[in-house]
């Protein structure tokens, strides 16, 4: 059973606020009367008995095809039952149909959809081969067969309808969690340590709700129609009213009564339409008002470096008694149609307590690829392997992400290079910074909130209260940046991790943010790896300074040295790329003399007599 589904993109819309959607709702006509024709469809069926003395199960010969009269307001069909009766009490076994077979398509097809976009492998595999399986399965066929085998009940009947809809419903969740899984801010919801489902449910499920909406508004339109159908065919249930028997009435008495169609007819055209037009209303409403994700970002969109191998070098020393990170001889690699491609080989380096780590290298060199695999962020295609990867004394290589999660965000923590994606745009800034400091610090939401404010005032924002309450869309880029600093140190990290966090800004907030992150690593005595491809900043705020070239360090020696007496060709070619003690540029043309530019900008700005 094929149903019409949403567009799921990588910019998949976020879900807005509840009293907003419903504004924006009843500001459209054609969502108004869908919801009150649902409503007063749904307050017929309820208050049937109240509406009509009659039982629509009665039947009686002598009122067989009985014409419109008090007794009867409809008139009588072949049997004899009220007309009326039948279709206000059919209207339950419509829709109670209809949300049972949608109810059982969303508990199977959204959980597994959920838990096959997000962690894929072997469960997606299966999930997914089930799926295509029930869809190529004809689900009348199926129905038929089920019905001959249990009895004519419509409620069971529609159970399995909802199972053959669930691989829709399974394909569009699994569809849009991976257009979103691979976003920044999930990356940085795990770099804070928070755990799957916490993830799950706070940042990918507010992403499939639009969806997820539409398409159950949809499914309930052909809900109704797929039970009145089996009706119809006098598969239903006997003892039950409903518009498709009515309809099944009316068809033998065609040419007697036609009327008897019109009722069943323009109930079943109706509550369809109402269903669907107000499906299309929601994707408007949810359209109109989502803020988009910034920017996709997963392994195949990274830079890819190059193939050659660089000159090998003598591992740093890593014994040293202040040593905070040690990391030796990692590698990197990913599987490719040629072949596995190295990307990172053979990395060594060591940070110190309170000291500040420069990670040099031109795009492509292997950098970020380096901080990402201390963080356990890498893609799952990824191949690690190391010799040692040490935090303040504990093996890190080969723990899993639940153990991971007990040093990211508490004790290591990460600031990235693009802010604006990095933040949910989903949320508050306020909630994405108190709830790390929740689930890592213990504290109750009045003191993790207080010493968020406390937070945001230290780096730098002038209104705490304003940025906290706002969305990421209303805040600048440099403000951003802030505010992911503030909530990389908000548990007291012994490292932090910073991926050129100064490139999408200009000079001057540049500045400001590198005697920030100076400011606070000496405050609080923090160890620092700066990835950056730009010697100022590592002159400016790193003490060490470790070089990269082609997914291997070809150098490193403190800053001073470095600049002083550069060793290796690749580091004095990068050093001779900057601009400082560059010849100027020779002029344009010909200099303009003083006399005549002062006589030019006189008659510029009197203009013409």
């Amino acid at each position: 059973m094929t149903l019409p589904q949403p567009e799921a993109t990588a910019h998949t819309a976020a879900v807005p606020g509840r009293a907003g959607l419903l504004r924006r709702l009843l500001r459209s006509p054609v969502a108004v009367t869908c919801l009150v024709l649902l409503a007063l469809i749904s307050l017929a069926g309820l208050f049937a008995p109240l509406l009509t003395g009659q039982d629509p199960a009665h039947t009686s010969l002598t009122d067989s095809l009985a014409p419109m009269s008090g007794k009867h307001p409809l008139g009588g069909d072949g049997v004899g039952r009220d007309v009326l009766a039948r279709l206000l009490y059919g209207t339950r076994t419509s829709l109670l149909g209809a949300l049972l077979a949608v109810a059982v398509a969303l508990v199977i097809g959204v959980p597994a959809g959920l838990v096959a976009g997000y962690y894929r492998k072997w469960f997606d595999a299966v999930s997914s081969w089930l799926a295509n399986l029930l869809m190529a399965v004809p689900a009348i066929i199926v129905l038929l067969v089920v019905m001959s085998a249990v009895g004519q009940n419509t409620y069971i009947a529609m159970a399995v309808f909802g199972v053959l809809m669930s691989p829709g419903v399974f394909r569009l969740i699994r569809a849009s969690v991976i257009s979103v899984r691979e976003e920044l801010y999930v990356d940085a919801a795990r770099v804070s340590g928070l755990a799957d489902p916490r993830i799950i449910r706070r940042h990918i499920l507010p992403v499939v709700q639009a969806p997820t909406i539409i398409q159950a508004a949809q499914m309930l339109g052909l809900g109704i129609v797929i039970q009145s159908g089996l009706e119809f065919l006098g598969l239903g249930s006997a003892d039950q009213a409903s518009w498709g028997s009515m309809l099944n009435d009316a068809f033998a008495n065609i040419y007697t009564k036609p009327v008897l169609m019109v009722w069943p007819g323009v109930a079943l055209a109706v509550t369809v339409a109402a269903f669907g037009l107000l499906g299309n209303a929601l994707r408007d409403a949810l359209d109109g008002s989502a803020v988009k994700a910034r920017r996709p970002r997963g392994a195949a969109a990274r830079k890819r470096v190059a193939e050659k191998k660089a000159p090998s070098v003598t591992p740093e020393t890593a014994g040293a008694e202040d040593a905070l990170l040690v990391l030796e001889g990692l590698k990197v690699s990913y599987p490719t149609a040629e072949g596995e491609k190295t990307v990172v080989d053979g990395v060594s380096l060591t940070v110190r307590r309170g000291e500040v780590l420069g990670l040099v290298g031109e795009s492509g060199s292997g950098k970020s690829q380096t901080a990402f695999a201390v963080l356990g962020l890498l893609p799952r295609e990824a191949r690690v392997s190391s010799g040692r990867l040490v935090f303040d004394g504990k093996e890190l290589a080969g723990l899993g992400r639940a153990e991971l999660n007990r040093y990211r965000g508490r004790r290591i923590a990460y600031v990235p290079q693009e802010p604006m994606s990095n933040l949910d745009p989903s949320f508050r800034i306020g909630s994405q910074l108190v709830e790390p400091v929740r689930r890592h610090l213990g504290l109750s939401a009045a003191e993790a909130k207080a010493k968020t404010l406390g937070l945001l005032e230290r780096v730098g924002i002038a209104d705490p209260e304003r940025v906290f309450n706002s969305y990421p869309h209303q805040i600048s880029g440099g403000m951003a940046q802030r505010v992911l600093i503030a909530g990389a140190v908000s548990c007291e990290p012994d490292l932090l991790i910073a991926d050129e966090p100064t490139t999408a800004l200009d000079v001057t907030v540049q500045a400001e943010v590198l005697d920030l992150i100076r400011s606070l690593q000496r405050e609080r005595n923090m160890g620092v790896i700066l990835v950056t491809h730009d010697f100022g900043v590592v002159a400016d705020i790193c003490d060490r300074v470790t070089v990269m070239q082609t997914g291997a360090v070809v150098e490193s020696a403190p800053v001073r040295q470095l600049f002083a007496e550069p060793r290796h060709p690749y580091t004095r070619m990068l050093l001779s790329s900057t601009l400082e003690d560059a010849e100027p540029r020779p002029a344009l043309g010909p200099a303009v003399p003083a006399s005549v530019a002062t006589s030019m900008n006189t008659a510029r700005q009197e203009g013409p007599a």
